[in-house]
């Protein structure tokens, strides 16, 4: 590789996308000495305006990148993990998994208010299936009266109905707002106890050609043992349930002796030795009357084959439990 030849790193458009994509940029300028360029590529997902439950949610943020990629035209991309489909084209490799941004949902809601202290009857913008199902789940079992209403558009369009009077609050994702700057405008911060994370959520994906070994190596650099882990069991479990990523599926895989003091901030919950590894997954009906929410525990992955099977087994045990039939259209 020159020392001089800049990387073109492809990214989508959007004002998230251009933050996360130049935080990249920053740390891979620093471990390969080269200059970075952005070069902005338009996805479907950004141009549709279906509700992405209706376009199929897999992919179609992704594709055109990976086009590019596939075509010479970008080194490497960057994508939310989230939106990548569970199987891993032979071409591309996942270079590197870098730490995790906080993968809980938020709430941002008229009156700086608390999702339990929202109003009878308000109305809560989502344009995710997962977010509705637990929600409405939470809200039946606890006595409250909400109602959830489908919404597509970037952070500020979402914000906007806030703001506007037109929904009481939205959900979104606290990575999103964090790497953007804008996690004061969050008034509530939903515990996972409450509402699980997409599988993936507040984790990027770097990446590149699967022949480029060098340009591998050097992105390597960013990568992020736990958080790969972690992330490979959640995508094995939404695999195993054959469901895709706009499914009502919701996973998270943790370290329990650190998860409550770092929601807490506690700053020395880092140190501790860790050597269990937890994975919660739920999948449910959009109207939150049928749920099934399981976890198991195992040793902390020190592989890619134990991280997919501890996703693997998790998943039999929730089919077994009929959380095929709670996911509408299973994806192809």
């Amino acid at each position: 590789m020159s020392t001089k030849a800049a990387l073109r790193l492809g990214t989508r458009r959007s004002k998230l996308a251009m933050a996360q994509s130049g935080q990249v940029a920053d740390a891979v300028r620093q471990v390969t000495g080269r200059p970075v360029e952005l070069v902005e590529i338009t996805t479907y997902g950004d141009v549709s305006r279906e509700h992405l439950a209706q376009i199929g949610g897999t992919g179609v943020f992704v594709t055109a990148l990976r086009d590019a990629l596939l075509k010479g035209e970008v080194d490497f991309a960057v994508h939310s993990l989230k939106d990548l489909p569970t199987t891993q084209p032979e071409e591309l490799a996942l270079a590197a998994v870098p730490v995790r941004e906080d993968p809980r949902d938020v709430i941002v809601a008229r009156d700086a208010l608390k999702f339990t202290d929202l109003p009878r009857g308000a109305r809560i913008g989502t344009g995710s299936p997962r977010r509705m199902a637990q929600l409405n789940a939470y809200a039946r079992t606890h006595g409250l009266d909400i109602e959830t209403v489908p919404i597509r558009g970037n952070v500020d369009t979402r914000i906007g109905y806030v703001h506007d009077g037109e929904l009481d609050a939205v959900v979104l994702a606290a990575a999103g707002l964090s790497r953007m700057g804008r996690i004061d405008e969050v008034t509530d911060f939903l515990s996972v106890d409450t509402v699980l994370p997409a599988p993936g959520q507040g984790a990027l994906a770097i990446e590149c050609a699967a022949d480029d070994a060098d340009l591998i190596a050097a992105l390597g650099e960013l990568d992020d043992p736990f958080t790969r882990a972690a992330v490979t069991a959640e995508r094995s479990l939404l695999a195993a349930l054959e469901a895709g990523c706009s499914a009502p599926v919701g996973a998270l895989a943790d370290l329990p002796p650190l998860s409550a003091p770092l929601e807490r901030g506690d700053p020395h919950a880092d140190e501790q030795i860790v050597k269990e590894m937890r994975l919660r997954g739920v999948v449910g009906t959009t109207d939150g009357a049928r749920m099934v929410q399981l976890s198991t525990t195992g040793p902390v992955p020190e592989t890619y084959d134990q991280a997919m099977a501890l996703g693997r087994e998790l998943a039999t045990e929730m089919l077994a439990q009929g959380a095929a039939g709670l996911m509408g259209e299973r994806a192809q």
